[in-house]
């Protein structure tokens, strides 16, 4: 308060550094206003208490009874008519929404939501089955759902490097309780095969929504393309209001919003998802990937602050490499390390998607040969072909 107090009196405060100073502690703009008002008149720089609402234990105990539903929750208080007073629906989300953001957990009847920090080791929940550890990688025997997943050649897996687990963590946490996550990198390190995989292994797939953006969509065509991956079709009215409704009433169960190559999001596209997001009413997680879609996030400030996490996917280390390749498909386990460890200083870099591509031309190389072996000549061969025109 002090320092707008001070802009204020040298003629240079300005909107913005309202709204900035609102977005940081949480609070509507009107409401900072307020307080430098308070400021100037009673000299008080700091902010009063604010005694809100706040769901108590019993009532916590009725939302899980209630599945989760706010709106039969808040029937049921009314019906009670205890001495408590009743808020308002709008008030209600906010609070539940709030708490279990910040880790509370909701035990329904019909199926376990946990959150945040009470959570236990969310690879655990998934239902995987880790049975080794090999150079630094973690292979399963078994899995609980397939993962739905591009691949160039027969016989490749899905290799469980630490970037793939964290990145499994994470989807987990945001599935739970309804967060925006930024999954980022450079092109070809594997974010979405690693997005794919761990979306497939969520407990409730059923709720994932993948939405499939053009290049620089305006805020209808963003409208639009949402309203399709919630299979709501043609009904989705003419006007923007009724239309932001409808969203609005599609997002009051669970999802998981998923928007890959974010990056292709401009400002307004992306605060038309802040704003779904923020609604009182919508319960849903985001997860925004891409090469770059950090950057992009970086320039809406009002979104970029409400990121839960921000998960890089990085590049294979050199050590990596070996292990990672023979876990990746079986042509690997045969190549001697210090051939590997000349791919990738020449071509591969650690780079997954370039690793697919050798892989393959190496796997239509010795198609058909019995005991073909994998030696220098042939990874040269299969190297010029991917260095391109000099």
């Amino acid at each position: 308060m002090r320092r707008l107090l001070e802009r204020q009196r040298a003629g240079e405060l300005a909107t913005r550094h309202v709204r900035a100073v609102a977005e940081t502690v949480g609070v509507s703009e009107r409401t900072v206003w307020r307080w430098l008002e308070q400021a100037k008149t009673t000299g008080q720089m700091e902010a009063g208490a604010r005694q809100g609402y706040a769901v108590s234990d019993e009532v916590w105990e009725l939302l899980g009874e209630a599945g989760g539903n706010v709106s039969e929750l808040r029937r049921g208080l009314v019906a009670a008519d205890g001495e408590v007073p009743v808020p308002s629906m709008s008030t209600l989300s906010r609070v539940i929404r709030r708490d279990r953001r910040a880790g509370r957990a909701l035990l329904t009847g019909r199926e376990p939501e946990v959150a945040g920090s009470r959570r236990s080791d969310p690879l655990s929940e998934l239902g995987l089955n880790v049975v080794a550890e090999k150079g630094g990688q973690v292979f399963l025997r078994e899995q609980k759902h397939l993962a739905q997943v591009p691949v160039l050649v027969p016989d490749a897996q899905v290799v469980h490097t630490p970037a793939l687990r964290s990145v499994l963590r994470t989807v987990a946490h945001a599935a739970a309780v309804g967060a925006v996550v930024c999954l980022y990198g450079d092109a070809g390190q594997g974010k979405t095969v690693a997005l794919q995989y761990a979306l497939s292994q969520l407990p409730h797939p059923a709720r994932v929504r993948r939405v499939h953006v053009g290049v620089h969509p305006t805020v209808p065509e963003l409208r639009r393309v949402l309203a399709d991956a919630l299979e709501l079709g043609r009904r989705l009215p003419r006007g923007a209001g009724e239309a932001d409704l409808m969203l609005v009433n599609a997002l009051r169960q669970p999802r998981v919003l998923v928007l890959d190559e974010a990056q292709r999001l401009p400002g307004p596209a992306l605060e038309f998802l802040r704003g779904l997001w923020d609604h009182p009413d919508t319960d849903t997680a985001i997860l925004l990937a891409g090469a770059g879609s950090e950057r992009a996030l970086r320039r809406v400030p009002a979104l970029a602050s409400r990121v839960l996490t921000w998960e890089l996917v990085p590049r294979l280390r050199p050590g990596e490499v070996a292990a990672a390749m023979a876990a990746f498909h079986p042509l690997w386990e045969d190549v001697s390390e210090d051939d590997v460890v000349w791919v990738d200083e020449h071509v591969g870099h650690g780079n997954f998607r370039t690793w697919a591509k050798l892989t393959s031309h190496l796997t239509a190389e010795i198609y058909g040969k019995s005991r073909a072996v994998v030696d220098r000549r042939m990874l040269e061969r299969a190297c010029a072909r991917l260095m391109g025109p000099l």
